[in-house]
């Protein structure tokens, strides 16, 4: 479609990348810096075009029954109003928010918006590469929140009674949002289609399996790099019970010291043996000796505990189960229809009725022997009258097209947002 020339001249050099109509000749057009509002010659006003940069900081959309306006903030600069058929207003703000959203740096070059989605205070946007997010009474504003699809691990989507989750599992986080049910179907196809054209898939299951195996992958690559890295033999490892060796070589070095004293009390019966004259063997056997080992003959004695062990039983306690409640159907009541009245029409008479047989031939003036006189109408004066007549009403017909075709281009261009 052909721009007209005040429009074409207007863009000058840059490339139209979105046209919307606006009814009529009226048109709006959005290049890669600005937004165009073309306006056609009309009742309220001449033919003229409006101007509205994309360097904006918040975007509010208010409908009315016919139309709707689009505020957009510039900060310091004020605002800027756009109004539209309210009919429209979804078809406009798709191509401008996309339009501010790359001047904005929000979407990188060469990455489409796929389409715009606005529900109460949640507006999103789905790109080729990633969703925009935001929340908020206004359209959008720099509060918001995008979500790259090369962080994503799973998309899913939880339907309930009244709206559907969509839920977003990222690499360490997820994040869930809601879409009414009436657009739901229309926000998981737009998304899943992106997805998938994202990451070169068919569907969600082949998208999910691309995901799990480029983990797959990771994981491989993190195992080799941790067997190829060597820190040598490294000291010795602690032991893992420091007392049981403490005591064991404790035990070591006491054992020297038990056979030295043992051979030292050996020697000692032997010189007194040797030294006493007359001593008895028996006196010497009765002698009592000191055990080889004081710490094997000791016994150690472990306490045992008994533990006993109770059991409680609980006993299934019955719920009640809900029953549903019984409606029982009011019994309709017929109120006794009213009797019905029929009316009937009076036939009137023929005042001048045709004489019966026996009068005679009907006389052809009936006023010749009366006093009153005929009026007399001419047939030429008549056909002139009506005439006349046709003319006249043809002339107010005309008048009231013409009132009527200005009447609704009136409306039309108020329609228009003029």
């Amino acid at each position: 479609m052909s721009l007209p020339d005040l429009l074409a001249e207007t863009v000058g050099d840059e490339s139209v990348v979105a046209e919307v109509s606006l009814g009529g000749d009226d048109r709006l057009a959005v290049t890669p810096t600005r937004t165009l509002v073309y306006r056609s010659d009309g009742l309220l006003s001449d033919e003229s075009v409006a101007e509205y940069s994309h360097d904006v900081e918040r975007i509010a959309v208010s409908s009315g029954r016919r139309k709707a306006k689009l505020t957009l903030s510039y900060g310091l600069d004020g605002d800027e109003t756009i109004s539209v058929p309210a009919k429209r207003v979804d078809d406009v703000l798709h191509p401008i928010l996309a339009g501010i959203l790359s001047a904005t740096g929000v979407t990188d070059p060469g990455e489409s918006v796929v389409r715009t989605f606005r529900f109460s205070e949640l507006t999103l946007v789905v790109t080729s590469d990633r969703l925009v997010k935001h929340i908020g009474s206004v359209v959008w504003d720099e509060e918001f929140e995008e979500f790259h699809y090369a962080d994503l691990t799973d998309l899913d989507f939880e339907e309930g009674t009244v709206a559907t989750a969509v839920v977003l599992a990222l690499d360490n986080r997820s994040e869930r949002f809601k879409a009414p049910n009436e657009s739901a179907r229309a926000v998981r196809e737009t998304l899943v289609d992106a997805v998938c054209s994202f990451y070169g898939v068919d569907s969600l299951g082949e998208f999910r399996a691309t995901v799990a195996a480029d983990a797959d992958d990771a994981d491989g690559r993190s195992d080799s790099a941790e067997s190829t890295t060597d820190f040598g033999e490294g000291p010795d490892p602690l032991s893992a019970s420091p007392v049981a060796d403490a005591e064991a070589e404790s035990e070591s070095d006491a054992a020297p010291d038990v056979d030295a004293r043992d051979e030292a009390v050996r020697g000692i019966g032997e010189a007194e043996a040797g030294s006493t004259p007359g001593a008895s063997p028996r006196a010497e056997s009765d002698r009592p000796t000191e055990p080889a080992d004081a710490r094997g003959d000791e016994s150690s004695i472990d306490p045992v505990v008994d533990a006993t062990e109770g059991s409680t039983a609980a006993g299934d306690a019955n719920a009640d189960a809900p029953t549903e409640p019984q409606h029982t159907d009011d019994a309709a009541t017929e109120s006794p229809s009213a009797p019905s009245t029929s009316t009937s029409t009076d036939v009137l008479d023929d005042p001048v009725s045709e004489p019966s047989d026996d009068t005679g031939p009907i006389e052809s003036d009936a006023f010749d022997e009366s006093p009153f006189e005929s009026a007399g109408i001419e047939g030429e004066d008549l056909a002139t009258e009506v005439a006349a007549l046709r003319r006249e009403v043809e002339t107010q017909s005309e008048r009231l097209e013409r009132q009527s075709a200005l009447i609704e281009q009136l409306i039309e261009e108020l329609r228009r947002g003029r």
